[in-house]
């Protein structure tokens, strides 16, 4: 199996301003070691996708960069220097570091009392303090670039759950955060519903952004991604790109490939 590739030195700003890096992020619940000293980098508008058996880590991994989850040791680099994690994190330090990137989960997480577009301009308008008509327009903007313009005035109990979940994407881009995270986004959704949100992924690939996704998808995967990170039992054992886990002759990644493809 490739091993995982060592960390880089000190890296030169430039090279630190095209990488989120993580080092020694470490996470417990209780006895259970989430995540154990998890060294990783995640180049600039790119796609890396997370992908590993239910409990590998994966999921934690995604809401540790967000502080969804407070890693109980590490630092964070979005490229402008290290902010070590771990015991009590100040509200300003937690502000700025959910400010860089935003979530987007399996359950979609609409308000039912406001339409797409409610949904798409709150945060804007209450967090950042944008103007109303301004992220009004650009909520509409949003909504039709993920196939929605004609549902802005819709409430999330008149959408499928594939539109439902393309809100949820105009929401998280309508933050303009530097890292758009998604945590398996298409795995509440059938297939067909499904294909609607990997479009849009696929579509958001290609653009100058930079995407961390975990998904059981290797289609997706192959479809989307810049690199390829495999975790296992809180450790990353694979870190490269795409070819480097589908064309893999190691028996553990043959076998995952094997057992998700069999599931699908």
């Amino acid at each position: 199996m490739s091993a995982a590739a060592e960390p880089a030195g000190t890296p030169t700003p430039a090279e630190a301003a095209e990488t989120l890096r993580l080092r020694g992020i470490r996470k417990t619940f209780g006895s259970l070691t989430a995540l154990d000293e998890v060294d990783l980098d995640i180049p600039r508008r790119g796609t890396t996708v997370l992908l590993g058996p239910s409990g590998s880590g994966k999921s934690t991994l995604l809401r540790c960069i967000n502080l969804l989850e407070e890693p109980d040791a590490g630092e964070i680099d979005f490229g402008d220097g290290p902010t070590r994690l771990g015991g009590r994190l100040g509200a300003r330090t937690v502000r700025s570091i959910r400010a860089r990137s935003t979530m987007v989960f399996q359950q979609f997480n609409l308000f039912p009392h406001l339409t797409a577009l409610g949904n798409v301009t709150l945060a804007p308008i209450h967090t950042k303090g944008v103007a109303k008509e301004k992220a009004e327009v650009r909520g509409r903007e949003l909504l039709e670039k993920v196939g929605l313009g004609s549902k802005a005035d819709a409430y999330p109990d008149r959408l499928s759950g594939g539109q439902q979940q393309r809100v949820a994407i105009a929401r998280a881009l309508a933050m303009e955060p530097d890292v758009l995270l998604f945590d398996e986004p298409t795995s509440a959704l059938d297939p067909e519903l499904a294909a609607e949100v990997v479009a849009v992924l696929a579509d958001l690939a290609r653009e100058d952004r930079t995407l961390v996704v975990v998904t059981h998808s290797l289609a997706f995967a192959q479809r989307v991604a810049d690199k390829v990170v495999f975790l296992e039992e809180g450790r990353i054992l694979l870190d490269g790109p795409p070819a480097d886990f589908f064309e893999s002759e190691d028996a553990r990644l043959r076998r995952f490939r094997e057992m998700v493809s069999s599931a699908v």
